[in-house]
């Protein structure tokens, strides 16, 4: 319910600075002071506020509008859509979620443990900012908290543990035994083709914005694609992609000719088309 606690501090779509900051935070939110940053973190990460207002305050995404207002889309996370869709804001975006960006989209090995992890992890944030200093214990926590969000443990020691993540419901992850973890690839039944369209456009205006076509292997396999984001096989994005014409009403088009498989954008069309796969996620 974070998410949602977000939004209900918003004024005038205006989450204030000192919803975070003020003493009575902790009562506002009705969890610990360290919990309140996690919660704004989260928050961010997910992109439901952004921070980017000068005053210092957080105002609320069109996204985390849509979703998450009383009379939203799913105010209160029921619909596994609104999991999908943080998943792909963390691992996707990668917005303050370096950690999850890395691990859906550079390790590909069958099964991994957490200790191998950490030192790929540590090269791959060197590369992005070689003069921030982050320890192995970051790391290590870092890579804790990631899987353990889609691959809990089966007893918790705490009443917190015992309460199922978020993105566990998705089945991205999956521990093969103790301590050990596999990508669970193939199709997704919870990820609904809304869900799936709005992941394109977005990676779409991220990787390839002037382009008026996207082949099939970019979709399928990119950096930070729906097809490598989701954990998709390639039968499982081709049958996603014959049916964006009826989807989008023409707006995306599936095309096979001569061998060159490829999605076509009629961009005078498709407009707020991102909103309508959005609200189409949760039909």
């Amino acid at each position: 319910m974070w998410l949602k606690k977000t939004v209900d501090q918003a004024i005038d779509g205006v989450v204030p600075r000192a919803a975070f900051a003020n003493e009575d935070a902790i009562a506002q939110f009705g969890v610990g002071k360290n919990m309140v940053a996690s919660i704004r973190h989260w928050a961010l990460a997910c992109d439901i506020i952004t921070d980017d207002d000068d005053g210092g305050n957080f105002p609320v995404t069109p996204m985390g509008r849509q979703i998450f207002v009383d009379d939203g889309l799913d105010p209160y996370s029921e619909h596994p859509s609104t999991a999908w869709y943080c998943h792909w804001c963390l691992a996707g975006r990668g917005k303050r979620a370096t950690t999850w960006y890395w691990l859906f989209n550079h390790v590909t090995g069958s099964s991994f443990t957490r200790d191998e992890l950490e030192a790929p992890l540590a090269d791959y944030a060197k590369s992005i900012d070689a003069n921030r200093r982050l320890s192995p214990a970051t790391f290590s926590r870092d890579i804790e908290t990631c899987l353990r969000g889609y691959a809990p443990r089966a007893v918790g020691g705490s009443p917190e543990e015992y309460a199922e993540p978020m993105l566990a419901e998705l089945g991205l992850i999956y521990e093969e035994r103790k301590g050990h973890f596999a990508f669970r690839r193939g199709p997704k039944a919870t990820l609904s083709d809304g869900l799936f369209a709005f992941a394109l456009l977005d990676y779409w205006d991220r990787a390839a914005k002037d382009l008026s076509s996207l082949p099939f292997e970019a979709i399928a396999y990119g950096e930070g694609s729906p097809g490598r984001v989701f954990k998709l096989d390639e039968e499982s994005v081709a049958e996603r992609l014959f049916g964006l014409e009826e989807l989008t009403h023409g707006v995306l088009t599936w095309t096979d000719t001569a061998g060159l498989r490829q999605v076509l954008r009629n961009r005078a069309k498709g407009t707020n088309l991102s909103t309508r796969m959005m609200k189409q996620a949760y039909a």
